[in-house]
């Protein structure tokens, strides 16, 4: 059966904490609760988790530079089974996904002999927003110890064959609803040579006009038995940059008289995943991590960051490196590899309902505002202006809600519901103790 939302809903330019709402009239609130997105975390299915795991793993090494005409091992053999997961799934919903395979061909230090990288990517078209794109992203390739062996063991159930089975999973799930924006599941080969798989998705994004709102690239997402020797099931981190490569210099020159370091897109994308994973997914919460990856490290994201858009790498909080670019093997009665024993598949289906319930919030949302801007100074109170959003694209849209938190804090505090205006005033908040930012809201309480 498929489901069908009437009034599609749910992305904020800034990702918000939910807080006391004050409003003239309480009766045109819209919700802030949506039991839809339980259902959508219920909907996880672990033992397809599981199951992806296990084909993955059978392919014996998805080395970007392994063969690509075996039908059973290597990255051609990989690739085609995660195409033919999304045709299934595309049957199952009466074709609602388009399947494209862009690819580049690169040389370099980790390709000296040129090699061909094809992504292997679904697109779930949008209704009334079409040309807003949500990206989620997870790399199939693999590597060892010697990032140039092509033929040993790799299984990489964790590195990243965790983002591939949340990438399939979310897919499936999201796939028997309409949404308002367009939303794209991108297997990306090549991520170990070079983010090669990442740059081919983000060219494509840029070369066809997307305006892509965010990319949520998931790699390394089932580990729970760290390096540091902690176990820790209930947490993860999601790293974001903060300022965007392509600012102007007049762009510059504003941050550094107002502030704002911290509010670039990405990290207002960071917010929102945070704020939605830890109200709809019990014993679960994300560090928001300043940082656009781990240090001096990094993933396909950093595609998405240089054709400046927004972008988010979703991440286990405690990596084992044992099992991390390893040989499998036993040395001193220590298990190295990467191998299926070690993800807790419990953890990846938590990391799975954060990317489904993100990317299903954002697709359901009016835009975003555009033109926000504030004034006040020298006043006690803050005017905060923004422009109307088309109404032909977004008719789900009820109106606007302002937030705003203190320049040390890490999530928005406090908020108001406005109605559908382009203007308002906040009396008595000053506007030098603030950050203040602008969410659209959808009659159903996406925003």
């Amino acid at each position: 059966m498929r489901f069908r939302y009437a009034l599609p809903a749910l992305l904020a330019l800034l990702a918000l904490t939910a807080l006391p709402v004050w409003a003239a009239d309480e009766t045109a609130v819209p919700p802030q609760e949506h039991p839809v997105l339980y259902d959508i975390v219920d909907a996880v299915n672990i033992e397809n988790l599981r199951a992806t795991e296990r084909k993955l793993v059978s392919f014996h090494t998805r080395h970007t530079l392994s063969s690509q005409t075996s039908d059973s091992r290597g990255i051609g053999a990989a690739s085609r089974w995660v195409k033919s997961r999304f045709e299934e799934i595309s049957e199952g919903c009466g074709g609602c996904l388009t399947i494209i395979t862009p690819s580049q061909t690169f040389t370099g230090e980790r390709s000296p002999k040129g090699v061909k990288v094809t992504d292997i990517v679904a697109i779930q078209r949008g209704t009334s927003d079409p040309g807003r794109y949500l990206v989620m992203t997870a790399h199939l390739d693999t590597r060892v110890n010697d990032v140039m062996d092509a033929k040993a063991f790799q299984p990489g159930a964790d590195d990243d064959g965790s983002g591939i089975a949340a990438l399939i999973e979310t897919a499936r799930i999201l796939s028997q609803y309409d949404f308002a924006a367009t939303i794209v599941y991108s297997a990306d080969p090549g991520e170990e040579q070079g983010l090669y798989g990442g740059k081919i998705i983000s060219d494509y994004a840029a070369a066809h006009d997307w305006n892509v709102e965010a990319n949520l690239n998931n790699d390394m997402i089932g580990n729970t038995f760290g390096s540091d020797g902690v176990r820790d099931n209930t947490t993860a981190r999601i790293f974001s940059q903060a300022i965007k490569l392509n600012l102007t210099d007049e762009e510059m020159r504003s941050l550094r008289l107002t502030g704002g370091f911290v509010d670039s897109p990405s990290r207002q994308v960071a917010r929102y995943i945070k704020r939605l994973a830890e109200q709809y997914i019990p014993n679960f919460h994300f560090m928001l991590m300043y940082r656009r990856d781990r240090y001096n490290r990094g993933g396909d994201q950093i595609m998405f960051y240089k054709n400046g858009f927004p972008a988010v790498r979703i991440n286990e909080a405690h990596e084992n490196w044992r099992h991390q670019h390893q040989y499998v093997r036993k040395e001193n009665g220590i298990q190295y590899g990467d191998l299926m024993k070690f993800v807790d598949f419990e953890y990846l289906g938590k990391m799975t309902a954060a990317n489904a319930i993100a990317l299903a919030s954002m697709a359901w949302a009016p835009a975003p505002p555009s033109g926000v801007e504030i004034s006040g100074s020298l006043s006690p109170d803050t005017t905060v202006s923004w422009e109307a959003l088309p109404a032909e694209s977004n008719p789900q849209l009820a109106g606007y809600r302002i937030y705003w938190r203190r320049t040390s804090a890490p999530m928005w505090q406090h908020s108001r519901y406005v109605g559908n205006v382009t203007e308002f005033t906040l009396e008595d908040i000053v506007i030098d103790n603030w950050y203040f930012g602008v969410s659209a809201v959808s009659e159903k309480g996406f925003e």
